[in-house]
């Protein structure tokens, strides 16, 4: 069990930790945590095959979307991990499992964090990804492989959005709907003057978290050196 610490001990604690994570590990953490953002976050509601959960995860980290809101209903949350293949400990993951109704829980949640509820929807006659351009923090709501977003999430909607599609098929699997959603929408947003990256606060505390995580079950054994070497003692 680790001792709790004051912001200065703990920034102090997990540099000593650094030292133990390799140069080229900490240098890529600089650089993923350039390119991540919290802009555009995701909302995942009643998933029902965890390959498809653990690809939409494996999705958000490879384009750099820090935030994945999981909405449980019928469906129970779980991980495949030959398909996340580790991208989790990478990710905020923030779980709705407790409430009644916990895409409303989820919903409100986001609202009063500043985000715009958007949507996606093969039928909606609105925003067409390609044209939309997102000025505020948006959550991009997913639905379930058979029926698609709830009513509840299409009538908190403030926008909804769809991918063009030529062909018989009305709809993607729903990763690769993530996928091509958050491949136009990250793009747009690189090439904008929007203020999509993370403030230097987020990305400290990012990074002492994934050193953290770097360090694994080793972290109570680093503690104790740690506490021995600054000649402290546990609570």
């Amino acid at each position: 069990m680790t001792t709790a610490r004051t912001s200065d001990s703990e920034a102090a604690f997990v540099e000593f930790l650094a030292q133990f994570v390799t140069e080229q590990r900490r240098a890529l953490f600089d650089r993923v945590l350039e390119q991540r953002t919290r802009h555009v976050t995701v909302v995942l509601e009643d998933i029902y095959h965890s390959h498809n959960t653990s690809a939409c995860l494996r999705t958000c980290d490879c384009f750099g979307v820090q935030d994945v809101h999981i909405i449980e209903g019928e469906n129970r949350h779980e991980i495949n991990t030959d398909v996340a293949l580790g991208s989790t400990q990478w990710l905020t993951l923030q779980q709705y499992d407790a409430a009644e109704d916990n895409t409303h829980a989820c919903i409100h949640r986001l609202k009063n964090a500043g985000y715009r509820i958007v949507a996606t929807s093969p039928h909606a006659e609105s925003h067409m990804l390609d044209d939309f351009l997102p000025t505020q923090p948006i959550a991009l709501m997913f639905g379930s492989e058979q029926n698609g977003l709830s009513e509840t999430a299409l009538e908190a909607a403030d926008d909804l959005l769809r991918i063009p599609m030529f062909g018989f098929t009305e709809s993607f699997n729903i990763s690769v709907t993530v996928a091509l959603c958050l491949q136009q929408l990250t793009k747009t947003l690189r090439a904008s003057d929007i203020n999509w990256q993370l403030t230097p606060d987020e990305r400290e505390t990012l990074r002492r978290q994934w050193i953290k995580q770097t360090i694994g079950y080793r972290l109570p054994q680093f503690e104790a050196r740690f506490q021995n070497e600054q000649g402290e003692r546990p609570a």
